[in-house]
């Protein structure tokens, strides 16, 4: 007898999420990466309590290109995490859940992410010139 080939389970090369599956995987990836957000905020405010020396240096690390792309990224989590977690709360009262409002609070989720970060950004650089 002849061996048949079975056809695999679907898998992510071949299923394609919806976009509330990305936005739910995005909330808990931004909720890391504020916790490594929390980690810097620590290491630059210890820097401040042993020397001023120190403290340059951490001020030179987040300075740098790389230190404020970092920046960057941990604000937009900020923002992304909050938005999302109130459509959580709102979905927790039991509303929201027909697929035309899940897909309207999915780009108002993503439109007040990238907003508020480049308000934020903006309101920054334009205060301090950088």
């Amino acid at each position: 007898m002849a061996r048949r080939e079975r056809p695999l389970s679907p898998h992510l090369q071949v299923y394609r999420l919806p976009r509330t599956a990305i936005l739910s995987i995005t909330h808990r990836m931004t909720g890391v990466a504020l916790s490594g957000g929390i980690l810097i905020l620590t290491f630059w405010l210890t820097s401040a309590t042993y020397s001023a020396e120190c403290f340059a240096w951490a001020q030179d690390i987040m300075g740098s290109w790389i230190g404020q792309i970092v920046l960057w990224g941990v604000l937009f989590s900020l923002y992304y995490h909050l938005g999302n977690g109130i459509r959580h709360m709102i979905w927790d009262t039991g509303a929201g859940f027909d697929l035309p409002t899940v897909h309207r609070s999915d780009y108002l989720v993503i439109a007040f992410s990238i907003i508020a970060t480049a308000a934020t950004l903006g309101c920054v650089y334009f205060v301090i010139g950088g």
